[in-house]
């Protein structure tokens, strides 16, 4: 990595410090009361391992204009989101069972979500908010015997839409700087 003119490191992000909460989407809070810290450290459905899937797409539509036959023009149309998944180890309580089980009985509730990348000094460095979430599958573990793996359970996540908050990296750089300039 290369030396900033302080002397300070710039290194990338640890992709294995974050923090995943989901929340109640019928709530009135909107973006800004989701992301407040309070929320976003209170993990709704317990801690994650991996998450996958923070993903945009942007479709395009292709215009073939007569006479102009060496190109097509090329115009945006709609963004796609892809689904969110999230994995953690088996713990005692069915949380995300129960979420999306809920749905197949008429009773489940949406979810808005914050997942929070943080520094090595646990200070967000980017935070990603999804809205509306819709739990589309659940995987249980898988159970083999003559193996002593951790048992993963999964949940895939539709949503209505992902957007990063932003200025929250440069919270993290102005706190790296001022570390670097204490020691």
């Amino acid at each position: 990595m290369a030396l900033r003119p302080t002397g300070r490191r710039d290194d990338p992000v640890l992709n294995h410090n974050f923090i995943i909460s989901l929340l109640d989407s019928s709530g009135a809070s909107g973006l800004f009361g989701a992301v407040g810290m309070s929320a976003i450290f209170d993990v709704a459905l317990g801690g994650f391992t991996e998450c996958g899937g923070l993903e945009m797409s942007l479709q395009i539509e292709e215009f073939r204009e007569g006479g102009n036959n060496g190109r097509a023009l090329k115009f945006p149309t709609r963004v796609t989101w892809s689904n969110i998944t999230l994995k953690k180890g088996v713990g005692s309580g069915t949380a995300l069972w129960d979420w999306h089980y809920g749905f197949t009985e008429g009773k489940g509730k949406r979810r808005d979500g914050v997942i929070v990348l943080l520094t090595d000094r646990q200070v967000p460095n980017n935070i990603w908010y999804f809205r509306r979430g819709l739990p589309v599958k659940y995987t249980g573990p898988s159970l083999n015997a003559t193996q002593s793996s951790v048992a993963i359970e999964s949940i895939e996540i539709a949503h209505e839409g992902l957007s990063q908050v932003p200025f929250v990296g440069a919270g993290a750089a102005a706190l790296g700087a001022l570390a670097g300039l204490a020691t």
